[in-house]
């Protein structure tokens, strides 16, 4: 394969933003739905909508998956501005884009998801006030695959971190000033990404070669499933873990700072009841890089909130994406 990774197909839009900025994003489905499914990627992610999930062909909805800011070809957050602040105006800006006739926009039903690092953008955006986002008031749902809390208000979010990750992403990445370790962890893993086959090697150890038989097995089946030749998603992950810092480590240096920043709730005070919101929370049992505990959390403190326990590691959700759609989009 090349270094541009021809052989596996990616596209993307990007859309003009203010202050020069640029939001990457890509989509699939039907374009003129009203049912807008926003899923967003975790760290060494980009926005890919390449493998459109069967259930959501059928359901026919619009499948849209943003580039988060600071990561591929998104700019990065504007200096001084708060994450919060950039994500509710970045995907304000991208639903005026997708549907210009804002008079449509009282019809949209919006279901917000993400996977690990992403469930942090998908939470922000469900929990924003609507005085701060007034397109929450359209979303109808929040799915959560391997979720991460939020560790202001979760005060047992270092526990079943791996040493590695309560380094990045816990307490220690928070309190040692000067963004100190996110820096240190920047600068140890530039070589590790520095052309596609260097990424996509780092993504076979980390991920895939610490698969348990079980689940390896699950993966060829996955493969043979969708008509993918062996080892299609390992090349595609790390295709897309390059592309994610090619550009800017932006995205990653400012993990720590986003996961403790102020989100603007507290879940346990979300009115969802009201709204009838459902909150789907997908864990595997086996998921060490996103702890168990940390969706326990979440379900005990977001209303509606409802738990899938699944067999697996960290990407096992991949393998269940059919049914876990089915079960969140019920109403569809």
């Amino acid at each position: 394969m090349s270094e541009a990774g021809a052989d596996i197909p990616y596209t993307e839009t990007l859309l003009p933003l203010p202050e020069g900025r640029t939001l990457a994003y890509d989509s699939a489905g039907d374009p003129n739905s009203l049912a807008l499914v926003i899923f967003f990627h975790g760290v060494f992610g980009v926005g890919d909508a390449s493998s459109l999930s069967k259930t959501l062909q059928a359901k026919g909805v619009h499948y849209v998956t943003p580039t988060l800011p600071g990561w591929g070809s998104s700019s990065a957050r504007p200096s001084g501005a708060s994450y919060v602040d950039t994500l509710t105006a970045d995907i304000t800006a991208l639903i005026h884009h997708l549907y210009p006739d804002t008079s449509s926009h009282s019809q949209l039903s919006i279901y917000v998801s993400g996977g690990s690092y992403g469930t942090v953008p998908a939470q922000i955006l469900y929990g924003q006030p609507f005085d701060k986002f007034p397109l929450g008031r359209q979303i109808k749902g929040l799915l959560l695959l391997a979720p991460l809390s939020p560790p202001r208000h979760d005060l047992g979010f270092n526990q079943g971190l791996s040493w590695g990750n309560w380094m990045m992403v816990g307490t220690p990445g928070h309190v040692i000033p000067g963004q100190l370790i996110p820096r240190l962890a920047t600068a140890a893993m530039k070589p590790r990404f520095s052309t596609h086959e260097k990424a996509t090697k780092f993504i076979r150890e980390t991920l895939f070669d610490k698969m348990s038989k079980e689940e390896k097995v699950e993966l060829a089946e996955y493969h043979k499933k969708n008509g993918f030749a062996e080892g299609h998603l390992q090349s595609k992950f790390g295709l897309n873990s390059w592309r994610s810092v090619n550009k800017t480590w932006a995205g990653f240096t400012e993990v720590n700072d986003v996961l403790w920043s102020d989100w603007g709730f507290v879940p346990k005070e979300i009115d969802a009841e009201g709204l009838g919101r459902h909150v789907l929370v997908v864990a595997a049992k086996g998921d060490e890089l996103a702890p168990n505990q940390q969706a326990d959390w979440i379900t005990e403190n977001y209303r509606n909130a409802e738990l899938k326990m699944i067999e697996g590691g960290h990407l096992a959700g991949i393998y269940h994406l059919d049914e876990i759609w089915a079960k969140f989009l019920v109403d569809i």
